[in-house]
């Protein structure tokens, strides 16, 4: 009877903590909002023209070096444009207030991120500080539709003499 009653307790430990892996490893995901522990670093707000689709919680990075993460996105009414607050991180206090931001993609199909140019400037963001060169998404739909818009025009200016050649 206690070999039974020592496994249900083994069994009921592993699964809670099967549970409590999950939960963590659920806080920790990008998108969703909530984490684990107290947040430290600075706020710098950049604006895009188009963030595609970037959620709170992507990296940024400079050099390929994450260096924060995206805290929140909002639309701006009054210069209609979108702000994007980063977290960067308190260790990485020493990039220049004249670089640039751009809103990049993972792989060809993967995720959205922020990649932070550096520039030349002896002084440095801070909290609170603004990115002002920042470079939008590049939407993949919107290519593929100029793309075939621009091979259109081509073969309709092409087909449009030869109509007029052929009426007397």
């Amino acid at each position: 009877m206690k070999p039974q009653r020592s496994l249900e307790i083994g069994t009921g430990l592993f699964v809670l903590l099967g549970f409590a892996a999950l939960v963590f490893l659920t806080t920790q995901l990008p998108g969703s909002g909530m984490r684990v522990g107290a947040e430290q670093g600075y706020r710098v707000l950049a604006k895009f023209d188009n963030v595609g689709d970037l959620k709170p919680g992507a990296p940024v990075s400079m050099s390929g070096v994450r260096v924060g993460r995206v805290e929140a996105i909002r639309f701006d009414p009054t210069d209609y444009r979108a702000e994007v607050t980063l977290r960067i991180e308190r260790q990485y206090d020493r990039i220049p207030d004249d670089s640039d931001a751009s809103i990049q993609t993972q792989g060809l199909l993967g995720g959205k991120y922020v990649g932070i140019g550096a520039g030349g400037s002896e002084t440095f963001l801070a909290d609170g500080g603004r990115i002002d060169f920042t470079q939008s998404a590049i939407v993949l739909e919107s290519l593929v539709n100029k793309f075939f818009a621009n091979f259109a025009d081509k073969g309709g200016a092409k087909a449009a003499p030869e109509q007029e050649e052929k009426t007397p």
